[in-house]
């Protein structure tokens, strides 16, 4: 049988070097050879962990404060409570749970994943099976929306440009001796890194994200118009500068273009990218993950759950709280921005 990486081979053998970005989307969303295809990545039999997996208290600490952004709109009676790259669920099971507590919360979602994995679909099942499935975000319903994209955006298609002093060159995909290599475009003129030339200069690489500002602008214009929030949880920052393509097999960095299918491959989030596709929306500062989810509790949340802990579990107890928050390990790297409509408060655990 051929392999993904075969196919992607025969391609470019009839048409020539393909983009970063349509490699990506072959290597992670092929319908049959695909990593998101064939897989559950998450875990430890996995490749890679998720804050989610993690520890219980991500979720909890993500529900209240979509909860309290519904409380602030005025606790519309229906919503659609939605999941963009849901996992395994856990995450949502989370939210669910921890928000039993807001009175008509729970009795006024509608749970959405937005999922184009069958595999991960089967597990997300077992969680929360109430859930209602799409492809894409175009078909969620016209309601009030409450959103969480938690490591969803870093996994979408990018195309890479290196600047020289001749102008931009693409990152292509091409096989030499018979493997597939990256390789560099003739240099031209590229419009949509116009806004780039000030604030780069020869030898800098940008990343641009194909499908981000479509995405942006249908949850900005959903909540605009309907009222909710979105909470984008991501490594990345606040600009695209530099190489951030990396992938992961068996929790450790392998060559993105050695196993096509068989590797996570993403790249760090442009949050600004985001920002300057939130309108009309309103959008919040880019924060610290382990900020924000201190402002939310999370300390006193961990010593609570540790009252009844002991030994190992105590000592894992212990170390997931400070993975999610500590500067040096997910505090610093992975940001949170929200968006949220005119005249309603941010989310909580984020400032204006």
């Amino acid at each position: 049988m051929k392999t993904l990486q075969d196919l992607i081979a025969a391609r470019i053998a009839t048409s020539g070097p393909i983009t970063l970005a349509d490699y990506m989307a072959d290597a992670l969303m092929h319908p049959t050879l695909g990593y998101y295809a064939t897989r559950d990545p998450l875990g430890a039999a996995g490749d890679f962990t998720t804050a989610p997996e993690i520890s219980q208290m991500f979720g909890e600490l993500i529900g209240l404060s979509l909860a309290q952004a519904w409380l602030d709109q005025g606790q519309p009676s229906a919503f659609a409570l939605t999941e963009l790259g849901p996992g395994r669920g856990t995450l949502m099971g989370d939210i669910l749970r921890a928000t039993r507590g807001v009175a008509g919360f729970n009795d006024a979602a509608e749970v959405h994943f937005i999922e184009a994995s069958p595999t991960l679909r089967k597990e997300q099942a077992t969680r929360v099976p109430h859930a209602k499935w799409h492809d894409n975000i175009t078909t969620l319903p016209d309601m009030p929306l409450f959103l969480v994209a938690n490591e969803f955006f870093d996994a979408l298609p990018i195309r890479q440009f290196h600047r020289d002093e001749n102008g931009w060159r693409e990152v292509q995909v091409g096989v030499q001796n018979e493997t597939l290599t990256a390789g560099l475009s003739a240099p031209s003129h590229i419009a949509l890194l116009d806004d780039r030339l000030n604030d780069t200069k020869s030898g800098d690489i940008v990343e641009h994200c194909t499908a981000l500002p479509a995405i942006t602008q249908n949850i900005a214009t959903r909540i605009a118009s309907h009222g909710g929030a979105a909470l984008i949880i991501d490594y990345g920052d606040w600009h695209s500068l530099g190489d951030t393509l990396q992938a992961l097999q068996n929790h450790a960095p392998v060559d993105p273009f050695a196993n096509a299918g068989e590797a996570d491959i993403t790249a760090h989030v442009d949050f600004e990218a985001i920002a300057t596709n939130a309108s009309p929306a309103k959008y919040t500062r880019l924060t610290p993950q382990g900020i924000f989810l201190e402002r939310l509790g999370i300390t006193q949340r961990a010593q609570a759950l540790a009252q009844k802990l002991r030994d190992d579990a105590l000592d894992q107890h212990i170390a997931a709280h400070r993975r999610l928050t500590h500067p040096s390990e997910m505090g610093s790297l992975f940001k949170v921005l929200g968006l949220y409509p005119d005249g309603a408060p941010p989310p909580a655990g984020l400032e204006p």
